[in-house]
């Protein structure tokens, strides 16, 4: 392996054009002995715009200082982010969770052994979760609290533009599964002060990813959809998708739409619509089979449960899940379910919890315990052999680890798939796919390297050990991951490793499972050649 330099807190003010490197020959090996891609090479024009003086990517656009008063304003409007952000008056949401985990960490490291950056990353002390928040809580002890520091171990951390920039790109450095979080024996959530630290580059300095913010929240607010599709086209499409598959599954398929006083408000995640428009289908054949009441939305955001501002803008997420919630309640219905979107999950649950105004407060549910009571109602007729091939089960983070929800898709899938086998470890302790927090939709610089060799790294040895016992393209294999951004990474991974080909290995969701397997529908749902 290559020799690396040992990084010190303090390092991360230093003048050095890049503070590490991730050579191929340091990441965690996989299962099968293949041949590692080059990393694709950082352009020369994004370093010279832009503060990318990390490692070999660059995820964070921070405009690189010209002249020592712009690096002073970065440094000054960081410091006044990070004030407000102690504040109860302008950062009441997860203040209590933030404040535990600067004045209490026992330097145990046991985050680091749960962190699947850290260990795909060969262990590169970058990225070892406590790396980052050591360094906020030295910035926040010496310049909010106004502590004396002189006694640290490493020394002091000298607060120069490289220290601010380096942070906002380390925010950026984790998924947010908050892995590290669930294991801390104190309740230190290192994911939490990632996601802070973004908040503050976001909301006070005006520095977001234009994925999430430009192409992902703005757009949503006002087009309808972080796809671009406005109510008419969505329309359009879903009609499209109704057509096909009555065509195809002999069922007939038709989305209600706007129907007012239905009991539930089914939001999607707009991606799904099209990329996997199966998922579309199968929620429509299932609910429709069921004798659901059921409708979805045409108002601004009602029909896209996307909500990117949870991983990085208090303020974005606040706005767009009141527009959630005013499409259900504009109809009445009597509560709003959430299709396969992890992160969907949480921002219009959890976080909603603490946003929505009690005239908002509609009752919110995730699809799969209702999809579990479905199966299992005697509605609907299943045929299991149709499922009769390997089948493993990805845990979204947002559905398990935050919410708990880890029974209902199991005793689907152990019902209706007679290969199940489950990853190691599953269900609350997942790792997550790699494309969380919104890595999933960047394709920019060399963005996609950093998801596939070092994010998406874990979960990639998770499916292959998962299917250990039928390697090879002989066996045909289905990972089954109900959640849109999941299916994403997974997908761009299936094809940077080419497990297509080498393994006969596809993907989707868990709906698409049940519809295969129901009786009334037209063998072959699922489809395994690429069309």
């Amino acid at each position: 392996m290559t020799k690396r330099v040992h990084l010190k807190i303090s390092d991360v003010a230093s003048a050095t054009e890049q503070l590490t490197h991730v050579p191929n020959g340091d990441l965690m090996p996989l299962p099968a002995d293949w041949p590692e891609k080059d990393w694709v090479v950082l352009n020369p024009k994004v370093k010279e715009q832009y503060a990318a003086i990390l490692d070999d990517t660059s995820i964070l656009p921070i405009p690189r200082p010209k002249t020592p008063e712009e690096e002073k304003a970065l440094v000054d409007k960081f410091l006044s982010g990070m004030t407000k952000l102690f504040d109860e008056h302008d950062n009441w949401t997860c203040l209590a969770q933030l404040v535990t985990t600067m004045d209490h960490c026992a330097k145990c490291n046991t985050c680091s052994e749960a962190c699947h950056v850290y260990e795909a990353s060969g262990q590169n002390e970058l990225y070892r979760p406590t790396y980052r928040t050591e360094i906020f809580r030295r910035i926040y002890k010496k310049y909010v609290k106004k502590e004396m520091l002189s006694g640290w171990r490493n020394g002091d951390i000298d607060l120069n533009w490289q220290t601010v920039a380096r942070l906002g790109e380390l925010a950026y450095r984790c998924n947010l599964c908050r892995r590290c979080a669930q294991t801390c024996p104190i309740g230190a959530d290192n994911g939490l002060v990632a996601r802070e630290i973004r908040k503050i580059f976001s909301q006070e300095m005006g520095i977001t990813t234009p994925e999430l913010h430009d192409k992902g929240s703005m757009l949503q607010m006002k087009v309808g959809s972080s796809t671009s599709m406005n109510p008419v086209v969505v329309k359009d499409n879903i009609e499209f998708i109704d057509e096909d598959f009555s065509e195809t599954t002999g069922v007939t398929v038709k989305t209600p739409w706007d129907v007012e006083g239905a009991d539930i408000l089914l939001i999607h995640n707009a991606g799904e619509i099209l990329s996997w428009p199966d998922n579309i289908a199968a929620f429509s054949i299932i609910f429709e089979a069921a004798g659901l009441s059921w409708t979805l939305s045409s108002e601004i955001a009602g029909y896209d449960s996307i909500n990117y501002g949870v991983f990085y803008d208090d303020v974005q997420c606040a706005r767009t899940a009141i527009l959630h919630a005013q499409a259900a309640k504009k109809l009445g219905v009597k509560k709003i379910v959430l299709g396969e979107c992890g992160h969907a999950h949480k921002a219009l649950t959890v976080i909603a919890d603490r946003i929505l105004p009690a005239e908002l407060n509609i009752p919110r549910e995730s699809c799969f315990p209702i999809l579990r009571d479905i199966v299992f109602s005697g509605k609907i007729k299943f045929d299991p052999s149709r499922n009769d091939f390997p089948v493993t089960l990805h845990d979204p983070c947002n559905t398990t680890r935050l919410m708990g929800i880890i029974k209902p898709q199991r005793d689907i899938v152990h019902k209706l798939c007679p290969q199940f086998r489950e990853m190691t470890p599953h269900g609350p302790h997942n790792y997550c796919c790699g494309g969380g927090s919104g890595f999933a939709i960047m394709g920019r610089n060399n963005i996609p390297d950093w998801r596939y060799k070092v994010a998406g790294r874990k979960k990639i040895q998770q499916i292959l050990n998962a299917f250990s016992d039928c390697r090879g393209p002989e066996h045909k294999k289905y990972v089954c991951a109900p959640c849109s951004n999941c299916k994403g990474q997974i997908r761009d991974m299936i094809d940077y490793y080419q497990l297509r080909e080498r393994e006969s290995l596809i993907y989707a969701g868990l709906v698409e499972l049940i519809v295969n397997a129901m009786v009334d529908v037209k063998p072959g749902f699922i489809k395994w050649e690429e069309e």
